[in-house]
């Protein structure tokens, strides 16, 4: 009886452990045959810490190689709260939302969550740097990356552009060219202990690829002059803004492209979407009595008209299909370079009545109104110019002289180019080469002409006509005294409502320097001045001013007052 209990007895445990030993076995199967990849992945994260390194973004440098964005080394904020004691969370919170200056709830919560390494605050200054290490708060760490930096502030900001938190280009040539300047991360995989410590050897590492570098055809002197004087101006009248771009006429070259408001690359995040938005290609407006520059064009390269004959311009009060053209001031005969010189409408409506709707338009595709000209920077609009089936009847006497059609500051530096580069409209551009980290260049960029618009004949008369424009008509304020410049006024009322503002206008000037040997072409134009209005009196002497300085710069590089200081 004995004997055979203690055989069941015996049974019984062996088939117990025998159940469990194939238990066992299954289990190591199914782990080994279905669970293997995903534990060896999880071994692989637990023990193997991979780290991704960060290229050098590359510099972007005016014409002459000043940097204009460069990168820096800074310290970024990171926790592990899985190494934090839970009763010292708070403390280290409210001593952390102290230095960084975070809110405090943002900075507890990241501190509560069950991770090993969560971000605190990126790219701190220098002086919070020091705060922390002299807290030496357990759990809190300092990495070093780099961050973009601007040395030159507000200068160009509108052509630099900036790059956000993770070095991604985000405005301007900085959007750009990001693809140049980002550069491809490498990474490194290092060995850890079983308490998650790091190693001293590396297990796999692949170096970044550093971003490459571009050269601007920005002059930054001649830059610093054209902010300079506009920022004067702005100021001065008290515009609701202010654009000004100054270019070299025969290659399209952009020398300086400033706007106002501007800001503060450095701080971006503080500006607005006003201060941010780059006027001079994105806005578009009605020219005024500067577009009348494309009508003498068109009718003395169709030979339509000449410089000798003699408009009669009514004595300031032109009664024509229903409503009554006005002049600024009144005017009996005028040759056509008077009416042009003294910027009288109704001589330059009768102009363009012998010239003809169907020749006026086809001028105005010619200089590149109503299309992009691809200039290399995101933001250009084409501004607008009606097609001519839906010119009405008094369209004749408004397009001539600059009503019924949007343009940007960019339209009109280029289409004032055509004539002081002898008749061909240029690209304009402002990238000018990239190059890698050894200054070898991967890639330039070359004048690229558009099309041929008018005659070296016309383009050479009508330069004559617009000197006389600085000498002796609506442009005197531009008159320099070293050289003879060439250049046109416009004034505009802005549209409002249905109709005409006659309290807002946009005050402009277009030109060249010297007249006979153009080496620079330049648009200023003043959004909403106050107190005087007229761009012969808000524009063209910021026009003087800046092509003063630009050119005694070029002619003997001696840097204007005030930019050695910086």
């Amino acid at each position: 009886m004995y004997i055979t209990n203690y055989r069941r007895r015996f049974n019984a445990v062996f088939i117990l452990f025998f159940i469990i030993f194939v238990i066992c076995i299954l289990r190591l199967l199914y782990i080994q045959f279905f669970r293997s990849q995903y534990l060896n992945a999880l071994a692989n994260k637990q023990h193997n810490l991979f780290v991704e390194i960060e290229p050098r973004r590359g510099a972007i440098y005016d014409s002459t190689m000043h940097p204009l964005a460069i990168n820096i080394s800074v310290d970024s904020v990171y926790a592990s709260p899985k190494d934090m004691q839970e009763d010292k969370k708070d403390n280290a919170a409210r001593r952390l939302s102290s230095i960084l200056y975070l809110d405090y709830d943002s900075v507890r919560e990241k501190l509560s969550r069950k991770k090993s390494f969560v971000w605190v605050a990126r790219k701190i200054t220098p002086e919070q740097s020091l705060k922390l290490r002299a807290e030496k708060i357990k759990g809190i760490g300092l990495i070093k990356e780099t961050k973009r930096c601007y040395p030159n502030s507000y200068l160009a900001a509108h052509v630099v552009g900036f790059a956000g938190l993770d070095n991604s280009g985000l405005e301007g040539i900085e959007a750009k060219c990001d693809q140049y300047l980002k550069g491809q991360p490498g990474w490194a995989i290092f060995l850890r202990d079983a308490r998650q410590n790091k190693l001293d050897f590396g297990q796999e590492m692949m170096l970044p690829k550093d971003g490459n570098d571009v050269i601007l055809t920005i002059d930054e002197v001649i830059q610093y002059i054209a902010e300079r004087e506009l920022d004067k101006v702005f100021k001065h009248y008290r515009a609701n803004g202010a654009s000004i771009i100054v270019m070299d006429p025969h290659t399209g070259a952009i020398l300086a492209l400033a706007n106002r408001p501007s800001y503060d690359l450095n701080n971006y995040s503080k500006s607005s979407k006003d201060d941010i938005r780059n006027r001079a290609i994105a806005d578009m407006f009605e020219p005024g009595s500067v577009f009348k520059i494309v009508t003498a064009c068109a009718s003395l390269e169709e030979n339509k008209v000449k410089e000798t004959d003699r408009f009669y311009c009514e004595n300031g009060a032109y009664y024509i299909a229903g409503h009554i053209l006005h002049d600024h001031t009144s005017h009996g005969w005028l040759a056509f370079s008077e009416v042009i010189e003294q910027s009288s409408n109704i001589g330059t409506c009768k102009a363009a009545q012998v010239l003809g709707a169907p020749l006026l338009y086809r001028y105005i595709k010619l200089f590149g109104f109503g299309n992009k000209l691809g200039i290399d920077i995101s933001g250009e609009i084409s501004g607008m110019v009606r097609d001519l089936r839906v010119w009405s009847k008094t369209s004749i006497t408004a397009v001539p002289m600059g009503q019924e059609v949007g343009v940007t500051a960019l339209q009109l530096v280029s289409a004032i180019s055509v004539i002081a580069n002898g008749g061909q409209l240029m690209k304009p551009y402002l990238i000018k080469e990239i190059r890698d980290k050894y200054a070898e260049t991967l890639k330039s960029f070359s004048p690229v002409l558009i099309r041929k618009v008018i005659s070296i004949d016309t383009a050479v008369r009508v330069r004559n006509i617009l000197t006389g424009v600085v000498e002796k008509g609506t442009g005197t304020l531009a008159k320099m005294d070293s050289v003879k410049a060439a250049g046109k006024t416009g004034t505009a009322q802005k549209i409002e409502g249905r109709g005409y503002s006659h309290s807002k206008f946009m005050a402009s000037f277009v030109g060249f320097a010297p007249a006979e040997d153009p080496k620079i072409a330049i648009v200023v134009v003043v959004d909403e001045p106050h107190g005087s209005y007229y761009g012969g009196v808000v524009s063209a002497p910021v026009f003087k001013k800046v092509a003063e300085d630009s050119l005694k710069y070029l002619n003997t590089k001696q840097l204007p007052v005030g930019l050695e200081a910086k």
